[in-house]
């Protein structure tokens, strides 16, 4: 009968010290699993803008655009022509030095620092055709004969370039380079070392007249083959993609 009367009791406490231990809080990583949120399905076409621009900035600098903005032979279309008024800025040169005639004695007019900023893109109201705006970047150095740096100048300049898609005779859709050009307005050279010493004003003032004339086309005629060339070796998925939503007229440019 003691022994029936003990198990009573024990069942009891037990009972108890349950309740007590239901009633206390959680510790961390001991409650109950919660109802798992499933996952939004995501538009695949809201990555397309930003995989196709990231692919052209790569192409574009394994394509070495920036060494070839840094080789750009600035001094040599100068000088091209001579006094021949055939030439594409034939006289420029002897007119740029002709208010300083020690500056007849300019040695080079070198690029540095060149730059490719981030891309742009913008879709047609029709939806066919993208617009891809490349902001470029550079310095150039004027420099004289054992005096050194004279000026120093930043650059900026838009290309854009239009691409369209096409189909082959075969009916398989690609990316072609359509008009590529600078945008108007988008070439700005401003000083970088402050207001230039009055005997260099007129230097300034002429070569910035003359770098406005002949910079936008010279760049223009190196990076537009490069943008060419870079679409025609985009991988063939990222192409068929893009391609296929320009041939229907589809908007995908969500934002870049």
């Amino acid at each position: 009968m003691l022994q029936i009367q003990s198990l009573v009791v024990l069942c009891g406490l037990l009972a108890q010290t349950r309740a007590q231990l239901d009633s206390l809080p959680l510790s961390l990583g001991q409650g109950l699993p919660l109802a798992v949120t499933p996952a939004l399905p995501s538009n695949p076409t809201d990555h397309l803008a930003g995989s196709f621009t990231d692919a052209l900035s790569g192409g574009l600098l394994s394509g070495n655009l920036l060494g070839i903005l840094e080789n750009l032979p600035i001094l040599d279309i100068l000088k091209s022509g001579g006094g021949s008024s055939g030439g594409l800025v034939g006289g420029l040169l002897e007119k740029l030095t002709s208010s300083i005639p020690l500056l007849n004695n300019i040695i080079d007019i070198k690029v540095t620092n060149p730059q490719l900023l981030e891309l742009g893109l913008v879709q047609s109201p029709d939806g066919h055709r993208l617009y891809v705006n490349i902001p470029l970047g550079l310095t150039l150095k004027v420099k004289m004969h054992l005096i050194g740096d004279l000026l120093e100048l930043a650059v900026r300049l838009n290309i854009t370039a239009e691409v369209l898609a096409v189909k082959n005779n075969q009916g398989r859709i690609h990316l072609v380079l359509g008009d590529c050009t600078h945008s108007p307005g988008s070439l700005r050279i401003s000083l970088m070392n402050g207001v230039v010493p009055f005997p260099l004003q007129s230097l300034l003032d002429n070569l910035t007249g003359i770098l406005t004339k002949v910079l936008p086309e010279l760049v223009q005629g190196k990076v537009c083959p490069l943008v060419n060339g870079v679409l025609s070796q985009l991988d063939v998925t990222l192409v068929h993609d893009i391609a296929d939503l320009l041939i229907h007229g589809l908007t995908f440019v969500i934002k870049v």
